[in-house]
């Protein structure tokens, strides 16, 4: 595993454009089985877990072909699914999370599956609940083998039927694949409490261009007329919200002035509003979002005077992925923030690298810290440190940046997981980053 060596308190400027949006593309790449049409994906981006995914898809008999970095066809018109038996599959399936959603499509048109139980990022206990109750409405029947740790899926004699469910949670994955599922169910489902964010839009876009009939699409309620067949077509992912979001926090705990192009502004929700919160000034003009270089940013206080306070919600709430980057961002600002990680309870463990680089947090617990801002008074100091997830890699990254002397990251395959090219595109606004072994 490789690291980053950043020589860190250096003023960056220029601009930077986001990638496609990694969540969105793992559930696109997976939609492509639910037909044996080609499905065009353009704006896609070149990183490990999607690339990782495609290799997946395509040890199962999927035609991959790269047209460019960023540009994939695929054909699922010659399925093995022997090879979901095999340890190849196994161990690429178990280390990549979003193997998870090969399970709605290929319940809907093959009515078997065998799957390991997904890896991903360690930031807590994520259960499969909500994937496999809502599977489970639809006709799909499941065991478990202890030994080798694999599930099997089969279907009812008569095939996937639509169904009434209320989600346990609005998971994102968990509606993707309940959805993928039930456009090739037989009859009417109705999914209450879905996910509405922009990725499970996006998701709906395509199903519907390939035949899918779908209602309440960008609500919490969402109805599918079963069809027998689906049909290709192409799709073009957005701009990657979670890069928009580390952008931004980005320059303000250096004090640069950065563009971000092609933002996919209407798609960001309240990240802008979270971070104006913080103290941070952007000015939006098209697509694209303009943050000034700030010598300092104070925090807002609650209308009483309160503690302001980040907390991470289901869309249209805060996207849990950035609260890693506001809690970064926050170390440098004028104020006190208490930031507030509901979803997950490892998300914050990675506090203690920041607090050793001069930082002044309080981790209340697993789901809350306390950051008592520097307001720029002291330098966050250099150190050697490792990236324990995507999110809080490039959070630790940010903090390296803004740091007095070097840092080391280590195991940054957890970064090059999310963020393509992420040293290169860095050094293209000035910073002083490199890869070694």
């Amino acid at each position: 595993m490789g690291s980053f060596k950043i020589i860190g308190g250096k003023q960056l400027s220029g601009e930077i454009t986001p990638q496609g949006a990694k969540n969105e593309a793992l559930q696109i790449l997976c939609a492509c089985l639910l037909t044996s049409e080609k499905i065009e994906i353009h704006n896609l981006p070149d990183i490990s877990d999607v690339n990782n995914l495609i290799d997946l898809l395509s040890g199962l008999g999927v035609n991959t072909e790269r047209i460019s970095t960023s540009q994939v066809t695929l054909q699922a018109n010659n399925i093995n699914l022997e090879y979901l038996k095999t340890k190849e599959f196994r161990k690429k399936a178990s280390s990549l999370r979003g193997s998870i959603m090969i399970l709605g499509p290929l319940m809907a048109r093959f009515g078997y599956a065998y799957l390991p139980h997904p890896g991903g990022d360690k930031i807590g206990r994520r259960r499969l609940d909500t994937h496999f109750i809502g599977l489970q409405k639809l006709g799909v029947e499941f065991k478990t083998n202890d030994d080798d740790n694999m599930y099997s899926f089969t279907t009812r004699e008569n095939g996937l039927k639509g169904a009434y469910m209320l989600l346990d949670e609005a998971s994102v994955t968990g509606t993707a694949n309940v959805l993928m599922a039930a456009v090739l169910a037989h009859g009417t489902t109705t999914i209450f409490n879905a996910a509405c964010e922009p990725y499970v839009v996006q998701l709906c876009k395509l199903l519907i261009r390939m035949g899918a009939k779908i209602e309440g699409v960008g609500s919490n309620l969402l109805t599918i007329q079963g069809v027998s067949i689906l049909n290709g077509t192409s799709h073009t992912m957005l701009s990657d919200m979670i890069e928009v979001g580390s952008f931004i926090g980005l320059a303000a705990m250096t004090g640069s002035a950065i563009t971000i192009k092609n933002a996919g502004v209407e798609h960001l929700g309240i990240i802008p509003d979270v971070f104006r919160k913080l103290g941070i000034k952007m000015h939006i003009s098209g697509d694209d979002i303009f943050i000034p270089a700030q010598e300092q940013y104070e925090v807002e206080t609650f209308m009483d005077g309160g503690i302001m306070t980040i907390a991470d919600a289901p869309w249209p709430g805060f996207t849990p992925d950035l609260i890693s980057i506001v809690l970064v961002v926050a170390i440098q600002a004028k104020g006190t923030v208490l930031i507030h990680q509901k979803m997950f309870e490892s998300r914050l463990y990675f506090t203690d690298k920041l607090i050793d680089m001069g930082a002044q947090i309080i981790l209340c617990d697993p789901h809350r810290a306390n950051i008592i801002g520097l307001n720029h008074q002291h330098t966050l100091r250099g150190i050697r440190m490792s990236s324990p997830d995507i999110r809080a890699g490039v959070a630790l990254l940010i903090a390296a940046l803004s740091a007095k002397g070097t840092s080391i990251i280590d195991n940054i395959d957890q970064i090059d997981r999310g963020y393509q090219q992420i040293d290169v595109r860095l050094q293209q606004l000035g910073a002083s980053i490199e890869r070694i072994d």
